[in-house]
């Protein structure tokens, strides 16, 4: 079980649920990162007292200096700040919720000091899998998912005596705000629009990705590199309620799933108290009021972000990196309203014929891929 921790991300959404989980649970932070939200991070640092602070943005940690001189608490910025913070000895686990590739060097950094890490950073495993679980066998460092589908398979796999007992792992999806659009309805769509979840709270890029379906193909590049399973034992569906949250069928046709309420807070708390279960503030869910559960096919045709995943994901590579990165930089242009909702697929498709992918890669390798998708997609 996680005593203290250093929290990458501590304003965002999971970031801010987090801290909540650690309060409930009597953790303590041994550092705390954001972007930008210096006054956000000041409430944070003054509420948990960590020793470190760091934020990317360099005005923004001279802002949080400013605002935490009558403290000791050391405020450290940009990429340096947020690798020191995922480096320091007082934490044992490192919760890294940053958005984006921005997370892959300082989950590396953590992954080196033999931490646990609770990962949040889906593209931490999208871009670099291969690597990333080298490096984690390498050092001897725990990497227990967040992701609530993830979370679902982890804790279903747990009575597993073997990996080749298991048949199938399987993703549920909500389908996001557009199930049942064709694609020509999709072209129409507005940002307020996707930006309305049925389930889920999140923040803006995730909750794109789900109206896209693209988070759901991550999901499956993830689960690929997470429990080295091939992409023909991974399946999708889409399961509207949101109460199963993933499945595993094993050899035997049983299956064993993990359900709860659409609370973030559980596959949080699992992560950092993996193996032992505490009482925590997630809500409990109430099977007597529960709607009945479905269970659909995903319209690749409708939403072609999710058959370009799964396409990037056979190829391997840094093709999944080119994938998130122009994904990435596609949706930021959807979210300053430069471009309308279908041009998202179509600049990753784009991106992924014109940048070369290369097998077997390095760090080099997948950042330079990383940069060369999102110049294709920014123009």
């Amino acid at each position: 079980m996680s005593r203290c921790v250093s929290v990458l991300g501590s304003t965002g959404s999971i970031g801010r649920q987090s801290l909540e989980v650690m309060a409930a649970c009597g953790m303590t932070a041994a550092a705390l990162t954001a972007n930008r939200d210096a006054a956000r991070m000041e409430g944070q640092v003054r509420a948990f007292r960590p020793k470190l602070a760091a934020m990317m943005d360099p005005a923004a940690a001279a802002d949080l200096r400013l605002r935490l001189a009558d403290t000791s608490v050391r405020v450290a910025e940009g990429m340096e700040g947020l690798m020191e913070a995922a480096s320091l000895p007082e934490a044992d686990t490192v919760i890294t919720a940053v958005m984006g590739i921005v997370g892959l060097r300082p989950t590396l950094a953590a992954i080196r000091q033999g931490k646990r890490i609770a990962l949040a950073n889906k593209e931490t495993l999208v871009c670099a899998g291969e690597l990333v679980m080298e490096e984690a066998a390498r050092w001897g460092a725990e990497i227990i998912p967040v992701d609530s589908e993830h979370s679902a398979i982890f804790q279903s796999l747990q009575g597993c005596r073997d990996r080749g007992e298991v048949k199938r792992l399987i993703l549920t999806a909500s389908g996001g705000p557009f199930f049942g659009y064709t694609r020509e309805q999709l072209v129409h769509v507005t940002l307020s629009q996707a930006l309305k979840h049925p389930n889920w709270s999140m923040g803006a890029k995730i909750t794109i990705d789900s109206a896209t379906l693209m988070n759901k193909g991550l999901e499956f590049i993830e689960a690929m590199r997470l429990y080295h399973m091939p992409p023909e034992k991974i399946s999708i569906v889409i399961h509207r309620e949101s109460i199963v949250h993933s499945l595993v069928e094993y050899c035997d046709n049983a299956m064993i799933a993990q359900l709860g309420t659409a609370d973030m807070r559980l596959p949080i708390q699992y992560a950092l108290t993996w193996p032992e279960r505490t009482a925590g503030p997630a809500r409990a869910l109430d099977l007597l009021s529960c709607p009945p559960l479905t269970f659909a096919q995903p319209d690749y045709g409708a939403f072609p972000c999710l058959s370009l995943a799964l396409s990037a994901a056979r190829t391997g590579g840094t093709a999944t990196a080119i994938l998130n990165g122009a994904n990435e930089a596609a949706v930021a242009r959807f979210l300053a309203e430069e471009i309308p909702f279908g041009r998202i697929a179509e600049l990753v498709e784009r991106a992924l014929e014109q940048v070369p992918a290369v097998p077997s890669p390095t760090l080099e390798d997948i950042l330079a891929a990383d940069e060369a998708a999102r110049a294709v997609a920014m123009k």
